[in-house]
C-alpha cells in the first residue's frame, strides 16, 4: 500500500485521515492526519506519525511523551479515503492521560489485554506470580481450575445470585485464558472458529 493508493479529491487539503485502533484491544485510540509524508514515514518507522494541520509540520506520536504507537498493520477503507491503522500504544494515547481520546469506557477491551499480561507471564515467567505458578504446574492443573471455577459459577447462576455470580465467571475467564495461552490458543482463533460456524 502506497500514498498514491487513497483517492483523495473528496477531501480537499490532500491530507488522509487516519483512525488509530489498539491492535490487542481493538478499542479505538484516536484519529489524526497524514501527508505523503507522515505516511511513508509511518510505514518505513513502524511508529505512527502525524500531519500537524495547525503547525504544518510532521509530528511522531510520543515524540515527546513517549506514549508511541507502534504500527502491526494498516488497512484503507472501501472508499479508499481513509486510513486504518492497527497500532501498539506504549502508554496513554491521549493527552489528557486516557487510554483513548474518546470518552468510551475505559475498561472497554480489557480481555484482550489481560490476555497480552497473561502471555507476557507465560514468555517471563516472574517469581510469585500466581499465573506462573499456573504455568509451572501445567495443563491438567490448569485444567482442573478451569473446571472448578466453572461449576462455582454455575452454582452462583442456579442460586440466582448475579453479584457472586460475575465473581465466578470472573476467575472462570481469568483461568479459561491461561488454558489457551497454555494451549498456544488466542482470542482471535476461538473468533475465526466461531465466525466460520456463522457463516
Amino acid at each position: 500500500m502506497t500514498f498514491k493508493d487513497f483517492d483523495l479529491s473528496k477531501t480537499g487539503d490532500g491530507l488522509l485521515p487516519a483512525i488509530i485502533q489498539d491492535a490487542r484491544t481493538l478499542k479505538v485510540l484516536m484519529m489524526g492526519y497524514m501527508n505523503e509524508e507522515a505516511f511513508e514515514k509511518t510505514v518505513s518507522e513502524g511508529r505512527v506519525t502525524f500531519y500537524s494541520r495547525t503547525r504544518k509540520t510532521l509530528w511522531t506520536k510520543g515524540e515527546t511523551s513517549g506514549n508511541f504507537l507502534t504500527v502491526t498493520q494498516m488497512y484503507k477503507d472501501c472508499d479508499s479515503d481513509t486510513l486504518l491503522v492497527m497500532a501498539i500504544p506504549t502508554g496513554p494515547t491521549c493527552h489528557r492521560g486516557t487510554t483513548s481520546c474518546f470518552d468510551t469506557p475505559e475498561n472497554e477491551g480489557f480481555i484482550r489485554t489481560l490476555e497480552g499480561v497473561i502471555r507476557s507471564r507465560h514468555e517471563q515467567m516472574p517469581e510469585g506470580s500466581y499465573t506462573t505458578k499456573l504455568f509451572i504446574k501445567g495443563v491438567k492443573a490448569i485444567s482442573k481450575k478451569v473446571g472448578e471455577e466453572a461449576a462455582e459459577s454455575i452454582i452462583e447462576a442456579v442460586d440466582g445470585n448475579r453479584d457472586r455470580f460475575i465473581y465466578e465467571a470472573s476467575d472462570l475467564i481469568y483461568h479459561y485464558l491461561v488454558l489457551l495461552e497454555q494451549m498456544g490458543v488466542s482470542i482471535s482463533d476461538l473468533e475465526n472458529e466461531l465466525a466460520l460456524r456463522h457463516r
